[in-house]
C-alpha cells in the first residue's frame, strides 16, 4: 500500500470516527425505549440541529456528485432546485409547522385521517413508504458509490473491476448507514447529521476555493473571472423553454414540488416535529433557507468550473466529472477527509429516510391497523427491525438507477414526481378546502399517480417538460377533488385542535428573516438572469 493512500485512509477514517464519537456521546443518556425518543428524538431538537440535519438530509451525494455534474452540461439554470427552496422554507415556518406542532404529529399521514379518514392515511403512508426504497435510498447509495468509487479506487485496492467495486461500495455504505437509522433512532440521525453538515460545508467549499485559486494564479476573484469569461452562458440563471430546467417552470410545477418537499416531506418535515417547541423548529427552518441559498457554491458552482477544466469530455458521463475536480485540485491528505464528508453526506440522507420510513410503517401501518393497543418498546422493535430490512431491499435496487442518461439528479426528480405531487394535492386541499371530502381525496390521489406515470413514460410525444406537468397534474388534482366532492361532500367541518405537545410561542425573527430570504432569491434572479 503506497503512502498517499495511507494518509487517505488516516484522514477519512479519522474523520468517521469522530463524527460517530460524537454520536455515541450526544446519545448517551437519551431515552431510545419510548416511541417520541426513538422516532422524534424525544421532541428535544433545538433550531441549530434541526438546521443541520435538514441540510445534511437534502443534500447528499446526488447533489454533490449529481447536480455538479447537471451544472456541468447546463450551467447555473439548475440553481432554481436551491434558491426557491428558501421560499418553500418560509411558508412552512409560518404556515405548516405551527399547525403541526398544535397538533402534536409524528407522521404527516395522521393529518390526512384526522382531515380525511384512515385509508387515506394508510394510502399515502404505503406510497411514501414505497417511493423512498425504490426511488431515493438507490440513488443515494449509488451516487454515493460513485464518489468513494473515483476517490479510493475500490475496485483497484480489492482488485475487482470496476462494477464490483461500485456494488461492494454501496453493500457498505448502506450497511454503515442503517446502524446509525437502526440502533440510534431520529437523535442519532440528527446528531451525526449536525457535523457531517459542518464537514460538508467546509469540504464542500474548500473545492470551489482551491480551483478558482489554481485558475487565477492563488486569488479566487482572478480565477471566477476566468471561469466566466470563458463560458458566461452557463452562469445564466434563466433557462430557455427547451433547456433541462424553463425559467417558466418556477411558476409551475417547481413551487408546488417545493412546497411539497419542504413543508410535507416526512423525511424533512420529522425533524421539525421533533423540535423542543416552536421556535426552535422556525428557527432550524428559516436557517435551512438560508444555507439553500448559499448551497450552489458547493453543488453548483464547481460543474461549471468542471467545464473550464474538461470541456465537454465528460458530457456523455456527467456523474463522473465531479470526483474527478476533487481529486484534481485537493492535497492527498484531504482527500480521505473529503470522501468521509461524501460518506457522511451519504449516510445522512440514508439513514434519515429509513428512520422515517419506519415512523411511517411503525406509527401508520403497525398501529393504525395491526396492533392499537402495542407498547413503546415493541413499536420501537418494530421500527428497527423495518429500518433493518428495507435497508437490505435499498441496497439490492440500487442498480436499476445505473447509466441514467439526463444524470442521477434529473432522474430522481423525475420519479419523484410520481408520489409527490399527488399527495401534495391532498394535504393543500386538506389545508385550504375544507368542503374537499375524504373521496375527493382518494380519487385525486390515484388519478394524480396514473396521469403522471402514464404522460412521462407512456404517452411521451406530447413534448412538454416533467415540471410543467407537475403544475397540470395538481390543478387537474384539485378540480377532480372539487368535482367529487360537490357529489360526495365532508359530513362535518374540520377544525385543528391544540394537544399541548410543545410551547407554540414563534420565534421572534420570523418575520424579518422570512423577508430577507425572499429578497436574496429574487435578487439573485436580477443579477443572474442578464447572463448569456
Amino acid at each position: 500500500m503506497n503512502t498517499d493512500l495511507i494518509i487517505i485512509l488516516v484522514s477519512f477514517i479519522a474523520f468517521t470516527g469522530g463524527v460517530a464519537f460524537f454520536t455515541w456521546y450526544s446519545l448517551r443518556k437519551t431515552n431510545l425505549g419510548s416511541s417520541d425518543g426513538y422516532f422524534l428524538g424525544g421532541r428535544s431538537l433545538t433550531g441549530t440541529v434541526i438546521a443541520g440535519s435538514m441540510l445534511l438530509t437534502n443534500i447528499s451525494s446526488e447533489h454533490l456528485i449529481g447536480m455538479n455534474g447537471n451544472s456541468y452540461v447546463n450551467g447555473f439554470i439548475v440553481i432554481a432546485w436551491e434558491v426557491t427552496s428558501s421560499i418553500a422554507l418560509v411558508i412552512a415556518a409560518i404556515f405548516f409547522v405551527p399547525k403541526y406542532l398544535k397538533m402534536g404529529l409524528t407522521t404527516i399521514p395522521q393529518f390526512l385521517e384526522s382531515r380525511f379518514d384512515g385509508l387515506t392515511r394508510t394510502m399515502v403512508a404505503g406510497i411514501l413508504i414505497f417511493s423512498f426504497v425504490v426511488t431515493l435510498l438507490p440513488i443515494v447509495l449509488y451516487s454515493g458509490a460513485i464518489g468513494i468509487e473515483s476517490l479510493f479506487g475500490v475496485s483497484e485496492i480489492l482488485g475487482v473491476e470496476k462494477t464490483q467495486g461500485l456494488w461492494i461500495t454501496v453493500v457498505i455504505i448502506g450497511a454503515i448507514g442503517s446502524i446509525y437509522a437502526v440502533f440510534g433512532g431520529l437523535k442519532a440521525v440528527a446528531y451525526s447529521d449536525t457535523i457531517n453538515g459542518a464537514g460538508l460545508l467546509l469540504g464542500g467549499l474548500l473545492i470551489p476555493i482551491l480551483a478558482l485559486m489554481a485558475i487565477g494564479d492563488n486569488n479566487i476573484v482572478d480565477g471566477l473571472v476566468k471561469v466566466y469569461e470563458y463560458a458566461p452562458e452557463k452562469f445564466n440563471v434563466i433557462g430557455a423553454p427547451d433547456s433541462v430546467l424553463p425559467f417558466e417552470v418556477l411558476f409551475t410545477g417547481l413551487i408546488i414540488n417545493q412546497l411539497y418537499f419542504w413543508g410535507m416531506n416526512q423525511t424533512i418535515i420529522q425533524r421539525a416535529l421533533g423540535a423542543k417547541n416552536l421556535k426552535e423548529a422556525q428557527k432550524g427552518l428559516l436557517i435551512t433557507g438560508l444555507f439553500k441559498i448559499l448551497i450552489p457554491l458547493i453543488i453548483v458552482l464547481p460543474g461549471v468550473i468542471c467545464f473550464f477544466y474538461f470541456h465537454d469530455t465528460y458530457y456523455d458521463q456527467q456523474d463522473n466529472v465531479y470526483p474527478q475536480l476533487v481529486k484534481k485540485v485537493l492535497p492527498v491528505w484531504l482527500i480521505g477527509f473529503f470522501a468521509a464528508v461524501i460518506l457522511g453526506a451519504v449516510l445522512s440522507t440514508f439513514n434519515s429516510v429509513l428512520n422515517s420510513v419506519a415512523t411511517l410503517f411503525s406509527v401508520d401501518i403497525v398501529k393504525k391497523h395491526l396492533s392499537k393497543d402495542i407498547s413503546d418498546s415493541k413499536l420501537v422493535k418494530i421500527g428497527k427491525i423495518t429500518s433493518a430490512v428495507l435497508a437490505v431491499v435499498a441496497i439490492m435496487a440500487a442498480p436499476m438507477v445505473a447509466n441514467t442518461s439526463d444524470g442521477l439528479y434529473q432522474l430522481l426528480q423525475e420519479l419523484n414526481g410520481i408520489f409527490f405531487i399527488p399527495i401534495a394535492s391532498i394535504l393543500l386541499a386538506g389545508f385550504f378546502m375544507k368542503k374537499v371530502s375524504a373521496l375527493g381525496a382518494k380519487v385525486a390521489l390515484i388519478f394524480g399517480l396514473c396521469f403522471y406515470v402514464f404522460m412521462t413514460w407512456g404517452y411521451t410525444s406530447h413534448g412538454i417538460h416533467f415540471v410543467h406537468l407537475w403544475g397540470i397534474e395538481f390543478v387537474l388534482n384539485v378540480a377532480i377533488m372539487y368535482g367529487v366532492s360537490h357529489f360526495c361532500p365532508r359530513k362535518n367541518s374540520y377544525e385543528i385542535t391544540d394537544v399541548g405537545a410543545v410551547n407554540l410561542v414563534p420565534w421572534k425573527y420570523t418575520k424579518a428573516m422570512s423577508i430577507g430570504l425572499c429578497a436574496v432569491t429574487i435578487l439573485i434572479y436580477i443579477l443572474l438572469g442578464q447572463n448569456g
